[in-house]
């Protein structure tokens, strides 16, 4: 994979709950979505709308972005969260979306979550297993998909830990990978001139492997696609109305 440019600039939207002392599982880095940005040298930026922003105006400065949500954080906000989303969709914005964010970049595009997939699935895997914090389970990346891509094709082990889960895909995306039991664990758009990927498990915590740090140079390196791609898109401007 090619080196990112440090001048590649992430928003994080969302709270980053993990402690700057904690270690990454491969413990090569520090845990947390800052640090995991900065780890594949881009630079993460804190993402603060202010009311009267429109996403252009917030986004300006920056190249892709990030949305995280977690059962410990504090709640992200559903109106601004899936504004965001639809705005990325219309600009072709690079956006990866983990845990919550997932459940939200699905429903902004009319997709539905089950609030607690062990009561609504009873069936289902235990995907949330309070006494042993890091729960690891195998998933199935779907073959042909830009998760495959990233991560490979076939059977991973991921740290995925929820109780809401994707119900029911919204038509902008496709399954990308699926647990055992059949739960959805990851979605893509079906546009492959946008970058949108959403994970269910937490690839920048401490209970995460090596490997996740793949899907965050995803992010980066389609943010430097499209960042290369508008710079050509001006200079050309430039020269036609010299």
């Amino acid at each position: 994979m090619t080196t990112p440019a440090p001048s590649i600039r992430i928003g994080i939207f969302g709270h980053d709950i993990n402690s700057p002392q904690q270690r990454h599982g491969c413990c090569l880095w520090n845990a947390g979505y800052a640090s995991c940005v900065e780890a594949c040298e881009a630079v993460p930026v804190p993402i603060i709308k202010e009311r009267h922003q429109s996403w252009e105006q917030s986004l300006n400065d920056l190249h892709g972005v990030l949305i995280v949500g977690h059962d410990q954080g504090q709640r992200l906000s559903v109106t601004e969260t899936e504004s965001l989303c639809v705005w990325a969709r219309e600009n072709l914005f690079p956006i990866l979306a983990v845990d919550h964010g997932l459940h939200l970049l699905n429903s902004s595009f009319g997709g539905t979550t089950f609030q607690d997939v062990c009561r609504e699935m009873p069936d289902a895997l235990q995907h949330r297993h309070p006494p042993e914090p890091g729960l690891r389970h195998a998933i199935n990346v779907e073959d042909g998909t830009r998760l495959a891509k990233i991560y490979g094709e076939g059977e991973i082990i991921v740290n995925s830990e929820h109780r809401r889960a994707v119900q029911r895909v919204a038509r902008v995306f496709k399954p990308s990978a699926l647990a055992l039991d059949g739960i959805v664990e990851a979605i893509e758009a079906k546009d492959e001139d946008w970058f949108a990927l959403g994970v269910q498990w937490h690839p920048a915590s401490p209970s995460a492997s090596g490997l996740d740090i793949q899907v965050f140079r995803g992010l980066i390196q389609a943010a430097e696609a499209r960042f290369a791609m508008s710079s050509a898109a001006s200079d050309g401007k430039r020269v036609v109305a010299a």
